[in-house]
């Protein structure tokens, strides 16, 4: 497309855009309609909901003091029911609605085993099918909570309960294996131990006390439960199947989509863990969702946010300001006052995506994900060979290379590169969020390519890939790739990053080794982002081996994963020439200044 069409097309999306803000405007003022409190609540505690295979799970109960049938809110948690004076439960049963908050299997009061995952769809749905038939329910179920609780409202989705009416789930994934346990064939360490060590402890907070930069260095990983003095099962079930196979596929609906005919709206924040599994749960669903109703009812919100929404403007470093901060209850009760009690209340006319761009700091109103006006853009990376560290001839661009000659660094993973920020779960092990990166920036094993000085803005918003030409001297290591908005005084903010374990280059199912020495060719998912490099500003990419202790360490012996406790040193070649042109793929947005 030539870029006299480019204008025109974005002058059009521009006009079209202002009319639609305007229009939601009006329909905001028009349907002002919601469930206000009226009601009194009536509660009943630990009500036992028996499952298929007589497993009981304990169950709490808030409805209005009222006559009538109502719709009802489904909530099913790992993480307690909340007793009596539950704000949840509380806040909708006094406007109508019944509210279910159930302890998961294994999980408090419920019986069983707790094996996260895998029993969460079966049991979703006949607690589904439980609520549908009470008489007091007037045949409609909206399902609410995040992370583990968004999970189980996806799991049962597809099982197709005639009573799931509406879904909103918040900062949530798609799939255990490619969203929570490997990411690119990277175990998520800090993640997967971290939590897994507190959701079986009661209390949790003890746990985070102890000594933890010392705990996710134990070896081997396949007893690292050990550091705990328990043992923790469906973790070393985790451990002992690092492929892609039919362990994770009960627990995966990245391929039953088509079978779900459920609204959903989807919250999501750019650093969030769950950041890609978000957008691409909207995506999916709009492209496959069973119906064609349910493929126009999709919503998606996308904020500067790690895993929870900031109540203050304040994420790692960075202050995004008051107005990225939305009222996440009152997008929800819209949401199900329009599904389950049918008030018209303009929810549905508006935009179906809503993003915050960083950079700018300002919301957009979009009609899809990816956005369709999308420029995808490749920067390449450039060096006369020497780009170790912020301070090194690292240059990125949009120019192919020529014969340029190789980067070279050395991944010793007794002392791997720190995370510093990003897309994290628990503060206390990892911080998530944006930071100074300045200081990994300062290692020999980081290489460091930037653009020159922004002179017009570049927006970049939707998903990453860093295409890497890299040799090295392992028959199995890791590569790693980061985003970096640097702005005028040097600060270094993180955006998005990614991982890619060398034997799972090609295939998730069937892993392959490689052949020290020789050149390979790999893709690194940096998952997405929205983001305006201001002028001024200038484009980073940093290129690495290890993101510790986000990712567990490559030992880089090729041995099975998870049975070493020693590591060995790997000498990587980092390839940017006319055969062989490294390069991140920018998703760049057209605009008009």
């Amino acid at each position: 497309m030539n870029s006299t069409k480019q204008l025109k097309l974005f002058r059009w999306y521009t006009f079209w855009l202002v009319i639609t803000m305007l229009s939601c405007v009006f329909v905001q003022m028009a349907f002002s309609e919601k469930s206000e409190p009226t009601s009194d609540v009536l509660t009943e505690l630990e009500v036992k909901v028996t499952m298929r295979d007589g497993i009981r799970l304990s169950t709490n109960i808030y409805r209005p003091d009222a006559e009538g049938k109502i719709p009802a809110i489904l909530v099913r948690t790992p993480y307690g029911n909340g007793g009596a004076e539950n704000n949840t439960g509380h806040f909708y049963a006094k406007r109508g609605y019944a509210v279910l908050i159930q302890d998961t299997r294994g999980r408090f009061e419920s019986e069983g085993y707790f094996d996260p995952l895998r029993t969460e769809a079966e049991d979703g749905y006949d607690t589904q099918q439980w609520v549908g038939s009470q008489s007091w329910c007037n045949g409609k179920i909206g399902t609410e909570g995040g992370s583990y609780v968004g999970f189980t409202q996806w799991l049962p989705a597809p099982l197709d309960s005639p009573y799931l009416t509406a879904m909103f789930p918040i900062v949530t994934f798609s799939g255990p294996y490619d969203d929570l346990i490997y990411i690119g064939g990277a175990f998520q360490l800090a993640l997967c131990v971290g939590w897994g060590s507190l959701v079986t402890t009661q209390p949790p907070e003890d746990l985070l006390h102890q000594d933890w930069q010392k705990y996710l260095r134990h070896l081997p990983l396949k007893n690292w439960d050990d550091v705990l003095g328990r043992r923790i099962q469906f973790l070393r079930d985790w451990i002992v199947h690092p492929d892609y196979d039919t362990y994770w596929t009960r627990g995966d609906i990245t391929t039953k989509y088509h079978l779900i005919d459920t609204p959903v709206y989807n919250i999501g924040g750019w650093y969030d863990v769950f950041s890609k599994a978000t957008t691409e749960n909207f995506r999916q669903m709009t492209l496959s969702g069973k119906t064609e109703e349910a493929r126009k009812s999709q919503k998606l919100l996308m904020g500067p946010w790690v895993h929870g929404i900031s109540q203050d403007g304040k994420v790692g470093d960075m202050d995004f300001g008051m107005n990225s901060v939305v009222n996440l209850q009152e997008i929800e009760l819209r949401w199900f006052d329009y599904w389950l009690k049918g008030i018209d209340n303009g929810i549905m006319e508006e935009p179906p995506v809503r993003i915050f761009i960083m950079g700018e700091n300002v919301w957009r109103d979009e009609l899809e994900w990816p956005l369709a006006r999308t420029i995808y853009t490749k920067y390449y990376l450039h060096s006369s060979g020497s780009a170790n560290t912020l301070n090194g001839d690292g240059e990125l661009n949009t120019v192919l290379p020529t014969d340029e000659p190789t980067d070279r660094y050395v991944y010793d993973p007794e002392n791997p590169v720190p995370t510093a920020g990003g897309n994290n779960l628990i503060p206390q092990f990892t911080p998530a969020g944006p930071y100074d990166q300045r200081e990994v920036e300062k290692r020999g094993d980081v290489l460091v390519y930037t653009s020159p000085v922004l002179e017009d803005t570049v927006e970049v918003t939707g998903p990453i890939t860093m295409t890497l030409y890299a040799a090295s001297s392992a028959t199995d290591t890791d590569f790693t790739a980061k985003l970096v908005d640097v702005h005028p005084d040097g600060y270094a903010q993180n955006l998005a990053d990614g991982i890619i374990r060398a034997r799972y280059r090609d295939s998730k199912t069937n892993p392959t080794l490689i052949e020290p020495n020789k050149i390979y060719k790999y893709t690194i998912d940096l998952w997405v982002t929205s983001n305006l490099f201001q002028v001024g500003h200038r484009i980073r990419v940093e290129v690495s081996s290890s993101n510790f202790p986000r990712f567990d360490r490559n030992p880089n012996t090729g041995h099975p994963f998870g049975q070493d406790d020693e590591m060995t040193k790997a000498e990587q070649i980092i390839y940017h020439d006319v055969q062989h042109p490294s390069y991140i793929l920018l998703p760049v947005i057209p605009r008009i200044e």
